[in-house]
């Protein structure tokens, strides 16, 4: 084909890079000169005039993401934070603690999404409740009045109870209601 075409500049498109080198070497085999031969990588710009071809500046390349109505705004974070849910599935717990005291009002309560099948869930976010109630009552006042402090410490116990019970990492958000 390189012989029956006789083109000025070659630039071959497909394949790895090792087999864009063998093209390039073969179209100077058969007489293109060395500097008329380009490879290009994704990013690499070409430019062609009527007498010249020749790379450019590289542009940025990549994956664009598309989210509803925006297009290359979802950030890295996010994908990691999707890509775990997905593989993890989440957890909610939900408590009230009595804002003085640090006393356990209401809860836990725990929801599951993309986690445990529904049969099985019963039976394991029971355990998982005892859990976490054996530790709040083993940590003292000032840290059971603390949210930051309880929602560490129920993240914690929840991730370490369904790690041993089940060796699966959900993601945990402890979501605490001082009352």
């Amino acid at each position: 084909m390189l012989q029956l075409t006789r083109p000025r500049y070659f630039v071959p498109i497909h394949g790895e890079y090792r087999h864009l080198v063998r093209h390039r070497r073969l179209a100077q085999d058969v007489g293109l000169p060395e500097e008329n031969c380009i490879i290009l990588e994704d990013g690499d710009v070409l430019e062609l005039t009527a007498n010249s071809a020749r790379k450019t500046k590289p542009i940025q390349v990549g994956r664009v993401f598309v989210d509803g109505k925006g297009v290359g705004d979802v950030g890295d974070v996010v994908i990691r934070d999707r890509r775990h849910l997905s593989e993890g599935g989440m957890v909610l717990a939900v408590m009230a603690i009595h804002q003085q005291s640090g006393e356990l009002v209401a809860g836990p309560e725990l929801i599951s999404r993309g986690f445990i099948l529904a049969e099985e869930s019963e039976e394991v976010l029971e355990s998982a409740k005892r859990e976490v109630i054996a530790a709040l009552n083993g940590m003292n006042r000032e840290t059971r009045t603390d949210p930051a402090e309880l929602k560490e410490e129920v993240r914690k116990v929840l991730r370490r109870f369904f790690r041993k019970k089940l060796e699966r990492y959900p993601l945990v958000l402890p979501y605490i209601i001082e009352t």
